[in-house]
């Protein structure tokens, strides 16, 4: 019977213990530093601008032009968030924001989730070429459908509400979502469905209890890049919201002019960090969910 041929670790006449294998060398000291210098380089780059604008925000309009553009604030205006939330209307712009994309983000995700689930879990005829018509519609422009899209809106009566701007964020949405659910579907093991089609489960069954708490991570990640397309919004909310009243943060904050049609920057940039910290806050919060979430998409089974 053959064997593995091991070889046995000699010992010299002397006692000593034979010598170990070198270690790997580490890193230099010199490429650890560059490394450290274009990381902090990074963070000046990503995080000074957040300062800055924290720093105007609290600003006068005299400060703002009389001043250098890098100089601290001379009376630190914290009265610029109260102006910007009341004055400014930023709470009933932020409450349209909510209002428009938190619907539009539901259906987005339930539809999507639903038609990734079909195209992968499910085996029927044409299955494949629904999955190209869902790509080909990531290829066509917004500025394409807005003018038809105002034309239908007026029509059926919808204009004056926030429905256009529900309907569109979801139509415009849903070709990616349908394509990145069906993507993290791959990974998800086809046993699991035969066992449950096995004790009986039929396809909503599986759809509810099976397949959306495997797809959670990927659920979220794909929501939250969503949440930030549509809240950051600017071409489809200033097409279709004719109503002041109806506009959303990102229209809101074109409106931030005093008299003659002056510009009010301290309320101006207060506005912005309440938009920007706000989203940033969120972000923060889910971070290691969707670092799951793009993960998770990566590898089969």
């Amino acid at each position: 019977m053959a064997t593995i041929d091991t070889p046995v670790p000699s010992v010299s006449g002397s006692g000593h213990a034979p010598a170990r294998a070198p270690r790997a060398r580490r890193g230099r000291p010199g490429s650890r530093l560059w490394v450290r210098i274009v990381v902090g380089l990074l963070l000046v780059v990503e995080i000074y601008p957040m300062i800055w604008m924290f720093l105007t925000s609290l600003k006068s309009n005299d400060d703002y032009l009389n001043h250098s553009t890098w100089s601290l604030p001379t009376t630190w205006e914290w009265g610029n968030y109260t102006e910007a939330w009341t004055t400014g209307h930023i709470g009933l712009y932020v409450q349209n924001s909510v209002l428009a994309v938190v619907p539009a983000l539901a259906l987005m995700l339930l539809l999507g989730t639903a038609a990734g689930f079909a195209l992968q879990v499910m085996v029927w005829k044409g299955r494949s070429l629904t999955l190209l018509v869902f790509l080909a519609g990531m290829m066509v422009p917004p500025q394409m459908i807005l003018l038809p899209l105002f034309t239908v809106y007026f029509q059926t009566g919808l204009s004056g509400t926030l429905w256009p701007l529900i309907l569109t964020y979801t139509g415009t949405g849903l070709p990616l979502t349908v394509f990145m659910m069906a993507t993290y579907y791959r990974t998800v093991p086809r046993e699991l469905f035969e066992a449950a089609t096995i004790d009986g489960a039929g396809i909503l069954r599986a759809f509810w209890t099976i397949s959306l708490p495997l797809v959670r991570n990927a659920l979220l990640t794909v929501g939250l890049v969503q949440f930030f397309f549509i809240w950051n919004d600017l071409l489809i909310a200033l097409t279709f919201t004719n109503d002041q009243d109806l506009r959303t943060i990102q229209v809101g904050l074109l409106n931030f002019t005093g008299d003659f049609g002056a510009t009010q920057y301290g309320p101006l940039f207060a506005a912005i960090c309440i938009n920007v910290f706000g989203t940033l806050l969120i972000y923060l919060f889910l971070n290691q969910k969707v670092m799951k979430g793009l993960t998770s998409g990566a590898l089969k089974g």
